[in-house]
């Protein structure tokens, strides 16, 4: 495991709990990241933005190098240092994540990125709040309002997911919720680096009959 320098490790021990429960949804969306989104009747409201080649989300975009990473990601390290491994097989793919708090609004996330070659094929930003907490469906609404304000109308995607989609580069947004419990996930994807996996992933061995 590789480890950034950094100043402590206490909110990154407040944060285990997301990062664990939202692994699922991170891989689930690993999976169906080259899937058509499927389509839905009712779009929510919100004004049309112009195109971005690029979207960013709080500094980061699809297909950040690994160095541009770590440098934003120790910039708004909450606590907290960048940790990173590599995969057992190859050093060429990468997995990094960090704690960090927002500059501006103080939001705190689980920031999580997988690298192929030296480039991100997904930068994931997780937050959550617990049962009993009243902050679950204000955390949702918030964070869909937000997203609405820098990408314009988005794609809905099932009953708990939207998508805007820039070519082959895409931001997503899944929320879940159990009781007063919320999760919430918003994803960068660049498919045209999540292509490259494929050189280092070994077909599966036919067993002879």
């Amino acid at each position: 495991m590789l480890t950034e320098a950094g100043p402590g490790i206490r909110a990154r021990s407040r944060f285990r709990p997301v990062y664990w429960v939202m692994r699922s949804i991170r891989t689930a969306l690993l999976l169906t990241a080259m899937l058509p989104a499927s389509a839905v009747t009712q779009t929510p409201p919100g004004p049309a933005r112009p195109a971005l080649s690029t979207p960013a989300y709080r500094g980061f975009t699809p297909g950040i190098s690994y160095r541009a990473f770590v440098e934003r990601a120790r910039t708004l390290a909450d606590s907290d240092v960048v940790r990173c491994q590599t995969s057992p097989r190859t050093a060429q793919v990468m997995e990094c994540g960090v704690v960090i708090r927002g500059p501006s609004d103080a939001a705190r996330f689980y920031l999580s990125a997988h690298f192929v070659e030296g480039n991100a094929d997904v930068v994931a930003f997780y937050d959550s709040a617990g049962f009993g907490d009243k902050r679950g469906v204000p955390l949702v609404d918030r964070t869909k309002k937000e997203l609405t304000r820098l990408f314009g109308r988005p794609r809905p995607i099932g009953k708990s997911g939207w998508e805007w989609r820039y070519g082959r580069r895409a931001v997503r947004f899944n929320w879940r919720g159990r009781g007063t419990a919320r999760w919430v996930s918003i994803t960068l994807m660049d498919r045209d680096v999540m292509d490259r996996i494929s050189a280092y992933v070994k077909p599966p061995i036919r067993k002879k009959t």
